[in-house]
């Protein structure tokens, strides 16, 4: 079947962020996926559904496995591996050498289990060297850009700080007066609150303790148990509000991104007016970036913890 494709466009947007420095334009590239289409004028993609026969049945078992064995605290048995892939066990017995041949999977005589194995371990270390948060999470900023009509954040926390990295903005980023820096303090910021609310609280006293909690608003949170009380909000909902904390007439909504220990590495927020960010729409819009935060959890190999 002989397949045309479409010729495919690439946007450069350049957003002017009001931040000084190297940091003041954010450059984000949006690649447009070509459509393909066959002689019947029909997306290609709806043909893959039919080509699922030239997938390898027993390399995805095998996987199956692998990622059963993964997600599991401990060791496994024959029987329970056998029931949670809905195999045989023999045809679970007979994969599972195979993996241990390559050393994805060995067991463990001690605990009379399989466990994941060493070249498993190899190939997800590999995957963490290789990994970049912008590049990861810079999809899902557009994304949620485009879904929310705000603009969007990705932050770091750096010597007690919250970093911009990157930054998408859509038609209305002009119109909102957004902090004229590329860092910004923790305890007044959406994304700061995100970063925080991951910390061990020895860590945010520390913090707090050299950089201060400066009044820049009237909102501004202006004490330690204060802003204790919002991280708590914050771990339930699974999400920060920044209400004209930092810039009155700015509101933000920010949630944090997980690396593989559940460990906070960053925070993706919305930022807007507080005329479009109403109360109405504060709840709508902090689960939407809490969905895309998740996906880029996902995406880079992260866990998103678990609430006590």
């Amino acid at each position: 079947m002989k397949a045309q494709a479409h010729t495919s466009t690439a946007r450069r947007i350049i957003h002017d962020d009001p931040s000084e420095g190297a940091a003041a334009i954010i450059k984000t590239a949006i690649i447009e996926t070509p459509r393909v289409k066959n002689d019947n004028g029909k997306d290609a993609k709806a043909d893959a559904k039919a080509d699922r026969g030239q997938v390898v049945q027993s390399l995805c078992r095998a996987l199956n496995i692998l990622t059963i064995l993964g997600s599991n605290d401990g060791p496994m048995t024959l029987t329970e591996l056998s029931e949670a892939a809905t195999l045989s066990p023999s045809t679970t017995h007979r994969l599972l050498t195979t993996l241990q041949y390559e050393r994805y999977v060995r067991f463990d005589q001690s605990a009379r289990g399989w466990v994941v194995g060493v070249q498993a371990y190899m190939t997800g270390a590999n995957f963490l060297k290789t990994r970049n948060l912008v590049d990861v999470a810079r999809p899902r900023m557009r994304r949620l850009m485009e879904e929310s009509s705000e603009i969007v954040n990705l932050a770091v926390e750096e010597n007690g700080e919250a970093l911009y990295l990157a930054r998408v903005g859509g038609p209305r980023a002009a119109q909102v007066a957004v902090p004229q820096t590329d860092r910004t303090l923790l305890h007044c910021s959406a994304v700061g609150k995100a970063l925080l609310a991951g910390m061990p609280e020895t860590k945010v006293q520390t913090i707090v303790t050299q950089r201060g909690m400066r009044q820049f608003t009237r909102s501004t949170l202006s004490s330690l148990p204060a802003l204790y009380r919002d991280l708590t909000l914050v771990r339930t909902r699974g999400y920060a509000l920044d209400q004209e904390e930092r810039v009155s007439g700015l509101r933000c909504v920010a949630a944090p991104i997980f690396d593989e220990n559940s460990r906070v590495m960053g925070a993706l927020s919305l930022s807007g007016s507080s005329r479009r960010i109403e109360d109405a729409r504060l709840r709508a819009l902090g689960e939407m970036v809490k969905r895309a935060a998740a996906a880029v959890t996902q995406e880079l190999g992260g866990r998103v913890p678990v609430p006590n």
